[in-house]
């Protein structure tokens, strides 16, 4: 592993009594609660990389600095001298190279005003966690002693750990542990995470690396590093990106989105994954490409024999690439190792700044793919279609996007739909039941009279997902935004598709009144070809789109067809180069017309097609929320 760059808050570690892999030199050993644990150079290359470190024998409150163990692109972080209880400590410093500097003496401050926003939250955010790692009290997990703000930043202590990455001790085994070892390693890991999913906390990067094994006994494994900070300053800036580890990110991370929500399944996910590593000496293969053909070899198959099915199949269980199949929560990854309830979870639970999103469970009914958990803090909450399109109405508010066409200007430089928010669906009168009889009438009532069926209504979500719904087999898509979050007149739109099949890419895009269009094909860009495992890049540089008012969120939906899809038989109308679909009462008489066996959105194959590729097609759905 290289060193670490500037934009990323990598730990420290110094190995006690072995050697580093990435060096020959003793190394200084040290949680960090802001970026991924990992080996970096010890103080006398690391300190002063940037000029931001302070000098040894610098006092911060009580703490005097002794030593500059590691400085990344979000911390540094120190050994220091606690004068109240006369101990060593490691001491980390809020300081995000790329925002800020040392402004004489301790003092931090901003590089620019137009960081200062950015800069507030990450501080905000380290902060915020200093607080919840305080309050948290388990053996696996890194204990915060104290935390303050004072000179433009902020701080906290921490204990100083010495011992050895799970990671470093792996590749120093002449063969994979035994089950044994590795369930000693699973017990107090899962027990940790529970405490912390038990607070609705999600930590959201493990991997070998990120444990360490105090002693180097392998006796007692250490969690390390959340990164709150790094992920809130790579959400708002895009000069600094928050880094995924490949075989260990499970895919809902790459996409954060409403029907791809992160929970206590990411932290599974991640976990089983380093068991993986562990066993075979590498990682599963990427949840991205698992989602575009899966390569993944079971480990009740490749291990048979070596270790207990029930010990294989929890693993493989864990390491399944759809969020909504996958183990759930750590209690049941647990129950499947064999592993009493660790006791701590609790289910549910408020809201955090991590998120306490939950999935849908697929065993529980409903749709079993990617589902909008809108409902509060329900753990297994109906996707949005479920409960019918008012229920989703509010959620689907969504911003402007201005398109700013470099060869053409209309309306003052951009294309737009103005749309305003959705009202908030009015609730239903309640009626009062109306007691049973205590007996039956002795004559019997006509019978009633079958009521006409209700003409269909069309919503344009539940269209999104019968499209999700009726996708061909072996036809994945894959649609990721290049950020879910997008700054009003700061940010402008980008997203990838990656397609197993060649074939047609149709883009629609649902506005916050019901508005729909297609974003793409159109006017400006009509080549929408894609091949097989390409990756396309939208929108394409002539026609970029800019967020701008109002705040909401939007809806994309994603067609890859083996053939070219028509939409102009659904509408003729435009604005400017983008094809309006029909809404409302117009869709409505659409839908009631059709005869079509495929969805009404997914538009009409060529006349002359004939044959199965007419009408296969794979699909995906992602939201962008837009901010001011």
């Amino acid at each position: 592993m290289s060193s670490a760059p500037d934009d990323d808050d990598r730990t420290v570690i110094r190995p006690s009594g072995f050697q580093s892999t990435q060096a020959a030199a003793a190394e200084s050993v040290l949680p960090s609660t802001s970026g991924p644990a990992t080996l970096a150079p010890s103080a006398a290359s690391s300190a002063g990389d940037s000029g931001n470190a302070l000098p040894v024998g610098t006092f911060l409150a009580e703490f005097e600095l002794t030593h500059v163990l590691g400085e990344g692109g979000f911390g540094i972080v120190y050994q220091a001298w606690d004068h109240s209880l006369e101990r060593k400590v490691a001491l980390k410093e809020y300081m995000p190279s790329s925002l800020a500097a040392r402004s004489g003496g301790t003092t931090v401050q901003v590089k620019s005003e137009r960081h200062r926003e950015t800069f507030e939250a990450g501080r905000k955010s380290f902060v915020n966690e200093a607080k919840l790692l305080a309050q948290f009290d388990h053996p696996a997990l890194v204990k915060v002693y104290r935390f303050w703000e004072a000179n433009g930043t902020a701080y906290m202590v921490m204990p100083l750990y010495e011992g050895i990455t799970l990671k470093d001790h792996l590749k120093g085994l002449s063969e994979p542990p035994d089950e044994a070892w590795l369930l000693s390693m699973l017990e107090p890991l899962t027990a940790a995470l529970a405490v912390i999913h038990g607070q609705s906390c999600f930590h959201r990067d493990i991997a070998p690396d990120n444990v360490i094994l105090l002693g180097g006994s392998g006796l007692r494994p250490l969690l390390l590093d959340f990164g709150a900070a790094r992920r809130v300053i790579g959400d708002m800036t895009q000069a600094l990106t928050v880094i995924l580890k490949p075989g260990y990110a499970p895919v809902e991370q790459y996409a954060e989105a409403p029907h791809m929500k992160q929970g206590a399944w990411t932290d599974v996910y991640a976990l089983a994954a380093a068991v993986h590593f562990a066993l075979l000496g590498k990682t599963p293969p990427p949840s991205v490409s698992r989602m575009m053909g899966d390569t993944y070899e079971p480990l009740a198959t490749r291990l048979a024999g070596r270790y207990s099915d029930a010990f294989l199949h929890a693993i493989d269980r864990a390491l399944l690439v759809k969020p909504e199949e996958r183990t759930q929560s750590v209690d049941a990854l647990r129950a499947d190792l064999g592993l009493p309830p660790a006791g701590s979870a609790a289910p549910g639970g408020p809201s955090s700044r991590f998120g306490d999103s939950r999935f849908p469970d697929s065993r529980g009914g409903g749709d079993s793919r990617f589902a909008d958990t809108r409902s509060g803090d329900s753990r297994f909450a109906d996707s949005p279609h479920a409960t019918g399109g008012a229920a989703a109405a509010p959620q689907s508010r969504a911003p402007l996007i201005a398109a700013v066409a470099a060869v053409v200007v209309i309306g003052g430089g951009a294309a737009a739909w103005l749309m305003r928010p959705s009202a908030a669906p009015t609730p239903a009168p309640a009626v009062a039941a109306a007691p049973a009889p205590a007996t039956a009438p002795a004559s019997a009532a006509p019978a009633p009279v079958a009521a006409a069926p209700a003409p269909p209504h069309f919503d344009a979500l539940q269209q999104f997902d019968a499209v999700l719904a009726a996708q061909t087999a072996g036809h994945q898509v894959v649609a990721t935004p290049a950020r879910t979050s997008l700054r009003i007149g700061q940010d402008s739109l980008a997203f990838s598709v990656t397609s197993a099949q060649a074939g047609y890419v149709s883009v629609l895009l649902l506005g916050p009144d019901g508005s729909l269009v297609q974003l793409f094909p159109n006017k400006q860009a009509t080549n929408n070809r894609i091949a097989a495992g390409q990756t396309l890049k939208l929108p394409g540089a002539s026609w970029p789109l800019e967020a701008s008012d109002p705040p909401g969120n939007e809806t994309f939906l994603v067609v890859v067809s083996e053939q070219p899809r028509d939409y102009g038989a659904l509408s003729t109308s435009y604005t400017d180069m983008f094809l309006n679909l029909p809404t409302g009462s117009q869709a409505d008489a659409l839908l009631a017309r059709s005869r079509a066996a495929t969805p009404l959105l997914l538009g009409q194959a060529p006349a002359n097609c004939q044959g199965p590729a007419c009408t296969a097609y794979g699909a995906a759905k992602f939201a962008v929320d837009v901010v001011k």
